[in-house]
């Protein structure tokens, strides 16, 4: 379902405990690695997704979607658009509870992979801004 109001976001963000995050890297200058950080910081479960990754924050990462054990609620997604849809399709198939592309990753294919298969879907927004400013507390 498509996300457009603030009680949307709220709504996401409140029923999101485990969040993979999809580029995560372990380097602190980079925008995932702040965003997760702040998550991790608040209470949130972070699962680390990246190949090029072991662990992250003390989490072991993992390869790709398909390789997380457990239920994840959000998929939080630092790539580049043109890896969004296949990233949605992975996101579909475990059961995530929605699709977030982070600020400035637009990927409309994605946002329809993702509704058509049950989950909620934000494009173009920063997860941590949001949370920030729904002052969510955990």
């Amino acid at each position: 379902m498509p996300v457009s109001t603030d009680d949307d976001l709220r709504d996401i963000i409140e029923r999101s405990h485990r969040i993979a995050v999809v580029g995560l890297s372990s380097n602190p200058a980079r925008p995932s690695n702040g965003v997760a950080l702040f998550l991790k910081a608040n209470g949130f479960d972070i699962v680390p997704v990246n190949p090029n990754e072991t662990a992250v924050f003390g989490a072991p990462a993992v390869a790709d979607l398909g390789e997380i054990e457990g239920p994840v609620d959000m998929v939080n997604v630092f790539r580049r658009p043109e890896y969004c849809a296949d990233i949605a399709q992975a996101a579909v198939a475990i059961g995530a509870g929605a699709l977030w592309l982070q600020q400035g990753v637009r990927n409309n294919e994605a946002m329809a992979i993702a509704e058509a298969g049950g989950l909620t879907a934000v494009q173009d927004r920063c997860l941590r801004v949001e949370v920030q400013r729904l002052r969510r507390r955990r």
